[in-house]
């Protein structure tokens, strides 16, 4: 659980000082899978070269020194000064504040099992695989639900070093206690009541934890087969999370739920007196070839976008089938408990070459998101293997290869349906670290029009002749509070400053005359190449146009830093619209920094349109902390526009007495249930409208 929970610790510490961007967090990712596979590693080494009292020694030699890096706060001379590479910086501040705890703890799992192996040979240890999974799983659900709404970062930072000081101790009498025990059987000899067992004696004497033989390099249940079956049940529950919350549903914590079942399928194929688990390959491989594919045809049907009632149980179903599949022949294909470090070993690296694909690999090497039907192929293909080698279909194993080939071949078909679905009205889809965009143009004569999505979130729409041309729609419209902010401004004074945080495709752009400036902040370059290219928005406008590519939080505070304050007439705040809000973006600190960017009577615009998650109180209650006036303009739905919801923040009180905001208005006041967020201590879960599981059967309901 600590290693678990040091992540989301560390990262929300960080994340407002490398711009709270999705890089933060997948550079975090990297150095903690590096880090897990190291410790592993180390503790296959450890296990395996040094003596009982060596390792002792060693091991606690490190746990002490450990010690020297709590608590684990990261200190003011790792903030980035603007000119450093981001993602160095990240991994030596990393390094740096949780480098050997970290570490550490990546190791204990196999190196406790090793230990006590060796005082209880027969022991099904690997039991205690489904126990750290299961403390895993404990601390996914306890950090957004229980940990974050109640303890800033400080506080969890201080409470986590507080324990694992405690973990020190008893990790280091563990080994002490494994290093008396060798000792004492090696005075007492063979009257003694244990014996310590040499890893050169094991591999000939010692049976697995279920009597089968050792499967050796090579062989069905070899390393690679672990590190293959553990890479595909990554890739697995990868590739669904980005489908389910690009394609599905922009529901809040949905990504819960894949990464929920994925540690229950470990806990289930490892738990078990015997250490057999819960799997079995007889309904297994039928489960798992039935689950791939119906995932496949449910990719396949109405472009990938199946109805959410439909669709949410199906993957999350099929997650659960096919993780229980490789977890469970995984745990089937386990060697004997003296080659148990090494397992553990590869185990990881498959792992982490998963994670590597799906993060680093796929979405350079794909326009969507492939890996998942690549995914689910695969699990055709090692189903049809695993019945190959699987003794007990006795004489029935042909005809049960037969049908997973067939179960396979269609798993492709559909999975090839998939791709050309996807390319049915789309002009382009290009994908990059920050997820999938999709233009698509539909419509005919003057209602033909293109669409800028990312998944089931439109990030603009254009028509391309008639009038409307260069209207702004969607959430944009002149009557929206994006659009009086804007003509109050316009109306007050010649050649306004608009800033606009998101650029979309650039639909503000149209409200700009000869004379205005419009500076739109956008952290996806080809965000900016697909506005320029594919829609018209920026080369038609009058006004000046200026992107600044990166972070908008931190292009600001730069910018502010230089001398060069942007004092704009209105600053327009667009990145809330889908599931993943950017906390980091509506902090007291954030707002603060967005008022000393603006003009006398500027006025800041953050459009907080979401079914989902209710952002009125928490904006509220930071402009009241600030001294800042809060109201909301809210939009019904109507032809070319949607349902919106802005909230404009002013310094002036009267800021909202022109004449564009008669009648439109209506003030926010502070709720006291709800805190002030702050960079320290915020909770996107007290936004959501009732909870979660309300919110899915809301949608569910529609």
């Amino acid at each position: 659980m600590l290693l678990f929970l040091v992540q989301p610790i560390i990262a929300r510490q960080i994340l407002t000082w490398f711009g709270g961007s999705a890089g933060v967090w997948t550079t975090c990712m990297v150095f903690f899978q590096t880090a897990l596979l190291a410790g592993y590693g180390y503790a296959h080494w450890l296990s395996r070269k040094l003596s009982s009292r060596r390792q002792w020694t060693l091991h606690t030699a490190l746990l002490l020194l450990s010690l020297a890096f709590l608590p684990i706060l990261v200190s003011e001379q790792f903030r980035p000064a603007g000119s450093q590479d981001e993602s160095s910086a990240i991994l030596l501040l990393l390094v740096a504040t949780i480098g050997l705890p970290y570490f550490l703890l990546a190791s204990t799992g196999p190196l406790l099992q090793s230990w006590l192996v060796r005082q209880w040979p027969h022991r099904a240890v690997y039991r205690l695989f489904a126990l750290s999974n299961a403390a895993s799983l404990a601390g996914l659900i306890a950090y957004p639900f229980l940990i974050e709404p109640h303890f800033g970062v400080r506080a969890q930072a201080f409470a986590w070093s507080a324990i694992y000081a405690a973990f020190v101790l008893v990790c280091a009498g563990a080994a002490w206690r494994m290093a008396r025990t060798a000792t004492s059987a090696a005075l007492l000899g063979p009257v003694g009541n244990t014996v310590e067992i040499t890893h050169r004696d094991s591999e000939h004497q010692q049976p697995s934890a279920d009597g089968r033989p050792h499967n050796g390099p090579g062989a069905p249940g070899g390393p690679w087969v672990w590190a293959g079956l553990s890479a595909l049940g990554v890739v697995i529950v990868l590739g669904a999370t980005a489908h389910i919350t690009q394609n599905i549903a922009s529901v809040p914590f949905l990504w819960l739920a894949p990464l929920v079942l994925y540690l229950l399928s470990f806990v289930l194929a490892f738990e078990g007196r015997s250490g057999r688990g819960w799997y079995s390959p007889t309904w297994g491989i039928p489960a798992a070839l039935a689950a791939a594919m119906l995932m496949a045809l449910g990719l396949s049907a109405s472009d990938g976008l199946l109805d959410i009632t439909l669709s949410l149980p199906l993957y999350c179903a099929g997650v659960l089938v096919a993780c229980m599949f490789c977890h469970g022949e995984l745990a089937l294909r386990r060697p004997k408990t003296a080659d148990l470090t090494r397992f553990y070993l590869m185990v990881s690296l498959g792992g982490a070459l998963g994670g590597i694909f799906s993060g680093l690999i796929a979405p350079r090497l794909f326009q969507g998101v492939y890996e998942f039907p690549l995914a689910l192929l695969g699990i055709g293909v090692a189903a049809v293997l695993a019945a190959w080698h699987q003794p007990t279909f006795g004489p029935h194993r042909p005809w049960v290869c037969a049908l997973a080939v067939t179960a396979t071949l269609a798993t492709g078909f559909w999975n090839f349906l998939f791709v050309e679905l996807l390319q049915d009205h789309t002009m382009l889809m290009t994908r990059n670290f920050y997820g999938t965009l999709r233009v698509q143009q539909r419509g005919k004569g003057t209602m033909q029009r293109r669409i800028l999505s990312h998944g089931v979130v439109v990030h603009g729409l254009q028509f391309l002749y008639g009038a409307n041309r260069l209207e702004p729609l969607t959430y944009y419209g002149r009557d929206s509070g994006i659009g009086l902010a804007i003509k109050s401004a316009q109306r007050e004074r010649e050649g306004i400053r608009l800033g606009v945080i998101g650029l979309g495709i650039g639909t503000l752009s149209a409200y700009g005359r000869a004379g205005d400036t419009i500076r739109f902040y956008e952290i996806n370059p080809d965000v900016v190449a697909i506005a320029r290219r594919e829609f018209s928005y920026l080369s038609s406008t009058p006004a000046k146009v200026q992107i600044a590519l990166g972070d908008a939080r931190l292009c600001l505070q730069r910018e502010i830093d230089g001398g060069a304050v942007p004092r704009f007439d209105v600053l327009a705040v667009d990145a809330f619209s889908g599931d993943s809000i950017p906390v980091h973006l509506l902090t007291r600190q954030a707002i603060e920094l967005y008022a000393n960017s603006l003009a006398g009577g500027g006025i800041l615009a953050l459009h907080i349109t979401n079914r989902f998650v209710d952002l009125k109180p928490v904006l509220a209650n930071v402009a009241a902390e600030l001294g800042l006036h809060a109201t909301l303009v809210a939009e019904r739905a109507k032809n070319g526009f949607a349902i919106t919801e802005w909230v404009l923040i002013s310094a002036h009180p009267d800021a909202f007495d022109q004449a564009p905001f008669a009648g439109r208005t209506e003030p926010l006041v502070r709720d006291p249930r709800l805190g002030v967020w702050t960079d320290d201590s915020n909770d996107l879960l007290s936004a959501v409208r009732d909870t979660p599981l309300d919110a899915l059967r809301q949608l569910l309901g529609d």
